[in-house]
């Protein structure tokens, strides 16, 4: 009889995967993040645990936005009466490139605590640099098409 395998907290062997977004369309970057950072990509993936890499997005700035997407509206409400609030993407990815990535990663995390652990392993930079040399990342190929 088979067992189903079962990843252990102390056996999970993450990664660090570097991600160059110039010229990625913002959801297909944002889907296939998502997927490395819960874990989807290994074989020992493990639904309620966090066994997904770290994953760094370099270039955010230069991410496109197609179709029309620039003047889509995002809503949110701050909790206070009338406190509906609007911003396009096109203005966002203009003002903050690296909050308009993350939201979109965020999107297709679980809403859950195990969500929130995971996003944690997010690193977004607008620039071409970032911090984390030390680690070693490997570079991560997001299909264009």
């Amino acid at each position: 009889m088979n067992r189903t395998y079962t990843v252990k907290e102390g056996t999970i062997d993450r990664k660090w995967h570097v991600v160059d977004a110039a010229g990625i369309p913002v959801g297909r970057l944002a889907g296939q993040v998502a997927q490395v950072l819960r874990g989807k990509h290994k074989p020992t993936f493990t639904y309620n645990a966090d066994c997904g890499d770290f994953v760094i997005i370099i270039n955010a700035d230069k991410v496109v936005l197609t179709g029309g997407k620039k003047d889509e509206l995002i809503y949110w409400h701050t909790g206070w009466p009338g406190g509906l609030k609007t911003v396009s993407r096109g203005k966002m990815l203009e003002d903050n490139p690296v909050k308009l990535v993350e939201k979109a990663v965020w999107g297709m995390t679980p809403k859950t605590k195990l969500g929130k652990q995971i996003f944690t392993k997010l690193k977004v930079y607008a620039g071409p640099d970032h911090p984390h040399t030390a680690q070693n990342p490997t570079p991560l190929n997001i299909k264009k098409d």
